[in-house]
């Protein structure tokens, strides 16, 4: 039993508040068909657990989202892509939603999401690799993730969120086993938890090494181009950022690719390509643009002239302003 004054997993994001989680249990059946095994994960918007599905007989993976009133992005691109029904061999390689649903809390609605379940990603696979990847491995990850955009990008829709723990070791047949272990183990050596007097809060189980396919997955960021149309705003990871959003520009799926190159860093080395610094103020964006100079040379003068926000950084020929100096020693 863990102490209550210890803060763990979900409640170690800054700003957590209880009350915007789901108190799920082990044991616990949801929408009359998911009875809980084991807690397998969280973030900040969820927690995730594996399930079995009682009426057919299998494992499942259940994402409980924290309470919200607004609709939930990766059931909208589901429904997209669902909807699209073409054959590109890409399919395989994205994890879409199985089942949704609702459940009420005891402070509002939360939103529920049923996947096949997979395996550690790809930042657990680094840990056990002690901070390489082999190269046949690294070269089947980036071939993976190029299949699974190519599919997206060919249905308009934009990750935006590509990055190593989005990329899922798969299970195949010869894994049920492993599922099976996860939940003989949850009765036999319960993990640690800590019980408060309205929930119970449970530390994850670690997945072992599977030998399925890879998927890409969290597609709760993506968007969906319209035609003719391409996006704006700020997304993507700070360390991921590509340079077009990081300039206030219209993007498109290109910007996936520009993760693609930094996760194939970090698979590499176990680390991010750009120090994953803040990118709030001016100055913090002239610090990245420098940094991404020092590597790729300066941005092509047609580039910039897609952007007012450039101004603050270059001139109207392309040149550097004060007070930024973006030369690199």
């Amino acid at each position: 039993m863990i102490d209550s004054a210890r803060k763990i997993e979900e409640e170690t994001f800054p700003g957590y508040v209880a009350e915007r989680y789901y108190p799920a249990h082990i044991g616990q059946v949801f929408n009359s068909r998911y009875r809980v095994v084991t807690k397998l994960g969280f973030g900040a918007t969820s927690t995730i657990w594996l399930c079995r599905d009682v009426r057919e007989n299998r494992y499942l993976t259940l994402k409980l989202h924290i309470r919200t009133n607004h609709p939930i992005r990766e059931l909208q691109i589901t429904k997209h892509l669902q909807s699209i029904q073409q054959r590109h061999g890409g399919e395989k390689y994205i994890r879409v939603a199985l089942d949704s649903f609702q459940v009420e809390g005891p402070h509002g609605i939360h939103h529920c999401l049923v996947y096949e379940p997979a395996g550690m990603d790809m930042n657990e696979l680094l840990d056990v690799f002690e901070g390489t990847l082999p190269v046949a491995v690294h070269r089947t990850t980036i071939r993976s993730v190029l299949i699974a955009l190519g599919y997206l990008h060919k249905s308009n829709v934009v990750h935006t969120d590509v990055q190593p723990n989005n990329i899922l070791l798969g299970l195949d047949n010869d894994d049920e086993f492993v599922l099976d272990e996860l939940a003989n183990s949850e009765t036999t050596n319960p993990t640690p938890r800590k019980h408060l007097h309205n929930r119970t809060v449970y530390t994850s189980r670690c997945m072992p090494i599977t030998i399925g396919e890879l998927v890409l997955c969290d597609l709760g960021e993506a968007r969906i181009l319209q035609r003719n149309k391409k996006q704006d705003g700020l997304m993507m990871p700070n360390a991921y950022r590509a340079p077009e959003v990081l300039l206030d520009m219209e993007w498109d799926e290109k910007v996936d690719i520009w993760a693609v190159g930094q996760t194939a860093w970090s698979l590499f080395e176990k680390g991010h390509l750009f120090p994953n610094r803040p990118l709030e103020t001016d100055l913090d964006h002239a610090h990245r643009f420098a940094e991404m100079i020092s590597l790729l040379g300066p941005p092509p003068f047609e580039f910039l002239r897609r952007s007012e926000e450039s101004l603050k950084f270059w001139d109207e020929h392309g040149k550097s302003t004060k007070p930024y100096s973006l030369s690199v020693c």
